[in-house]
């Protein structure tokens, strides 16, 4: 009950008009910060929610595979530059950000980390890498203005974000590799 209330507050500040629009004033600041903001929100909440309605998690994912799979489409849509101009501009847009981070993609996150294979785990965190090192280069190499809401100078800043989190997620996928990982294990 702690976790659900920690997530209900960080949501309920995070959609708090100030809030929202320093967070979405800057580019990184909208993608890196408020976007898994959302996320974790949705992530605290979701302990209770699966306390509540076990059956419909039980049955909607059992293996954890469609939560997962519903977590990355999530993600992917709300990298693509158009729909954070969008948030920007269309409010129907930004509810559907406020609803679909958290809700969509933190509570079914949090439901199929514990249910899916290391394998996945493997195939999901490398994939991540993957989009986060494309998308770096695209948002950093693209010779023209992707967002029309943010300086040219905000979207090369944002590029430089995803290559640096992808950087870092790489290391670790190297610590992951060469270190005993059983000793982690709870």
């Amino acid at each position: 009950m702690k976790q659900f209330k920690y997530g209900l507050v960080l949501f309920l500040f995070l959609i708090l008009p100030p809030v929202a629009n320093v967070l979405e004033s800057i580019m990184i600041m909208h993608m890196h910060m408020q976007m898994p903001l959302f996320v974790v929100a949705g992530f605290l909440m979701a302990k209770l929610l699966q306390q509540k309605f076990p059956r419909f998690f039980d049955r909607w994912n059992g293996n954890g595979l469609p939560g997962i799979l519903l977590f990355s489409i999530i993600m992917m849509y709300w990298m693509i530059p158009r729909t954070m101009d969008e948030a920007l501009t269309m409010q129907s847009i930004e509810l559907f950000k406020f609803i679909s981070l958290p809700f969509l993609a933190g509570v079914p996150l949090r439901d199929s980390w514990g249910k899916v294979s290391l394998l996945i785990k493997k195939i999901f965190f490398v994939s991540f890498t993957i989009v986060f090192l494309v998308m770096g280069l695209l948002y950093i190499m693209a010779p023209v203005q992707l967002c029309n809401n943010y300086l040219l100078i905000e979207q090369i800043i944002l590029g430089w974000g995803f290559l640096t989190t992808s950087f870092v997620m790489i290391i670790y996928l190297f610590y992951f590799r060469f270190t005993d990982q059983s000793t982690h294990e709870v």
